[in-house]
């Protein structure tokens, strides 16, 4: 599916990464006209692109960070789908999320951008305790199952859905 959103398109797939460093999570920290949104590092995955390649390309545009050299692939974790309403578009915003989970040693943190690299307005890159960002306005809308994400043991059984982010759950800002 295109930004404007037309039904008969397919749904646009969005990866993205829970990185987990000593119960901190990392976030990119978006300033919006309606507040804060705090965005799991990742993007859309291109047309023949594999989740997993487009997962390695968004964190080494975004952050620096390349995955080949985690000392373990990312999981996938969690699925979301999103139909939501987006401000001054009146056609709904639809994506499927592939939330996965990565943990980072010492030297990696260190080594991922301050800054989200890609991005003219360089938002920042913040580490929070993942107790605290569960709270927040993130997205993907996961903060009701942070908890598992940071649980290195919490992988069986495959990737888990998730509620939808629809208008009446999540509000665009």
């Amino acid at each position: 599916m295109t930004s404007s959103g037309t039904a008969s398109e397919p749904v646009r797939v969005r990866v993205c990464a829970v990185l987990v460093h000593d119960g901190r999570v990392c976030l990119i920290r978006r300033q919006r006209p309606a507040g804060v949104q705090l965005s799991f590092p990742g993007g859309v995955v291109e047309g023949g692109e594999e989740p997993e390649t487009a997962l390695g390309r968004e964190l080494l545009e975004e952050l620096g960070l390349d995955l080949v050299v985690l000392p373990a692939p990312p999981v996938l974790r969690f699925v979301q789908d999103q139909e939501t309403e987006r401000p001054g578009e009146s056609v709904p915003f639809r994506r499927r999320h592939l939330v996965f989970t990565a943990y980072l040693p010492d030297h990696l943190v260190e080594a991922v951008a301050l800054v989200e690299q890609d991005d003219p307005d360089q938002a920042p890159v913040v580490w929070l305790p993942a107790a605290d960002a569960a709270d927040l306005h993130l997205y993907s809308d996961i903060g009701a199952a942070l908890h598992q994400a940071v649980r290195p043991d919490a992988t069986a059984g495959g990737p888990m859905p998730l509620p939808a982010m629809t208008t009446t759950s999540y509000r665009w800002r």
